[in-house]
């Protein structure tokens, strides 16, 4: 079918050379510029209207997923290292203790624009909108 053709192959491709799959970024690993894990990518939240990527949550402590927390970071701060395989940001021990998060058990109110307006000026980053 014509749709699921592009110049440069199938559409159906969750990765291309620039472009990635969100459901391949759920559970990417996030490092630090020395190569230290510091958590996973469990989900990535876009904006309905605009099509710009919000923040990233991710998941940070705990043991096997049992116990940790999950902390929104805006999407500006990951960039994707190639050669640690996983998002490098840089944010450190001290700001991250401190930062917005929520446990498992937490709601997060995801629309809220005052929440996200509180979570970029934490970080010190522009907002997306």
């Amino acid at each position: 079918m014509a749709l699921m053709q592009s110049a440069s192959g199938d559409l159906s491709k969750r990765e291309t050379f620039g472009l990635i799959g969100s459901d391949k970024v759920e559970g990417t690993e996030v490092y630090r510029s020395n190569g230290d894990r510091i958590g996973t990518i469990e989900r990535v939240m876009i904006d309905k209207l605009s099509g710009n990527v919000a923040y990233a949550v991710m998941s940070f402590g705990g043991f096997l997923g049992i116990g940790d927390d999950h902390y929104p970071i805006p999407w500006p701060l990951l960039t994707y290292n190639e050669r640690l395989g996983g998002y490098e940001v840089n944010i450190a021990d001290e700001q991250l203790k401190g930062a917005p998060k929520f446990s498992k058990s937490d709601s997060w109110e995801y629309q809220d624009r005052g929440r996200e307006g509180a979570l970029y000026s934490y970080y010190g980053a522009t907002p997306y909108w």
